[in-house]
């Protein structure tokens, strides 16, 4: 029989992505995607408004229904104000509706964002750029008052430098022997491990990491022993350091995402499979792999099909 799918998630008024699939056997499905761009992409939650039960362990806790719902701040990138809406758009491409005032949801979060609009409150630590316009971590461009724009500024700097503050306060292994302790079990896998601590500028940005544990096969993909790499930055062992990992780290490490990274490594001179996540306050882990190492199992049709949904999913590159 044959089947026609297809599912459309309506987003901002410029922008939509249909995931659509042609006309054949469910075996034989073939995803394509469209017009598909990361940093104007909004996934509206089917216009639901909720309400503001609390705020608890670092999260919103909303009710709709009798059911509650549960946003981490650290996933909000910005907050826009209707009337007496909130449109909290989040990390994951969602926003949500939520009744209340800008001055309750103010109290609720004034340490981590900063108002740069009568109706707009910005994460500090969403936070890229501020120039003609504030650019988030993610792409997006935000208005706010540019006769406004040095105090804003300042109020932001602030905040984020309280923010890498409190890193060292979590309970973060104080010597290489803890580390090892704490990731024993990945001390004899057959894959590259690290835990990189990372080291931020004035501006909150990633300049640099330093290598706090690492496993055997870690010394063997980047071709220098552990007691040279352990302790050590990354641009200090590698002169021609390439930036572009900077920004993937600092993801996992600000937003507590998942990634993976398929790239050139100029410094080892190999391409390589990174998939990064968070671990402790300022810090990620890193999976590597010599992709000359590994290779791709297809087992069925649907491989393909995962395929075009995972990579529909790649965000937007930054420069």
């Amino acid at each position: 029989m044959l089947m026609l799918f297809f599912t459309q998630l309506f987003v901002s008024e410029r922008k939509q992505i249909a995931i659509m699939a042609e006309e054949k056997s469910p075996a034989e499905i073939s995803f394509r995607l469209f017009a598909i761009n990361r940093s104007e992409m909004r996934i509206s939650m089917k216009n639901i408004n909720y309400s503001l039960k609390e705020v608890k362990d670092g999260c919103l806790i909303l009710l709709h229904s009798k059911k509650e719902v549960v946003v981490n701040i650290n996933d909000i990138l910005y907050i826009t104000m209707n009337r007496n809406i909130a449109d909290v758009h989040t990390l994951d491409d969602n926003i949500y509706h939520i009744r209340t005032t800008l001055e309750n949801i103010k109290q609720e979060l004034e340490d981590r964002f900063v108002i740069v609009h009568r109706s707009t409150m910005v994460s500090a630590i969403a936070v890229y750029k501020v120039s003609d316009r504030i650019y988030l971590s993610n792409g997006e461009a935000i208005d706010y008052v540019i006769r406004k724009k040095k105090a804003i500024k300042e109020e932001i700097s602030g905040k984020q430098k309280k923010i890498i503050g409190s890193f060292s306060e979590d309970n973060v292994p104080k010597s290489y022997e803890e580390y090892r302790n704490y990731y024993k079990s990945y001390e004899h896998m057959p894959f590259a491990f690290a835990d990189i601590e990372m080291i931020f500028n004035d501006e909150f940005h990633a300049v640099d990491w330093i290598f706090r544990y690492g496993n055997r096969e870690l010394a063997r993909l980047e071709k220098i022993p552990l007691d040279d790499l352990i302790g050590k930055s990354f641009g200090s062992l590698f002169s021609n350091m390439d930036s572009k990992w900077l920004r993937s780290y600092e993801q996992a490490t600000l937003y507590g995402k998942k990634l993976e990274i398929i790239d050139y490594s100029p410094e080892i001179d190999r391409y390589l499979k990174v998939i990064c996540f968070p671990t402790f306050k300022g810090h990620c882990g890193c999976i590597l792999f010599n992709i000359e190492e590994i290779e791709f199992a297809r087992n069925s049709n649907d491989a393909e099909k995962a395929l075009m949904l995972y990579f529909g999913k790649m965000p937007e590159r930054h420069s």
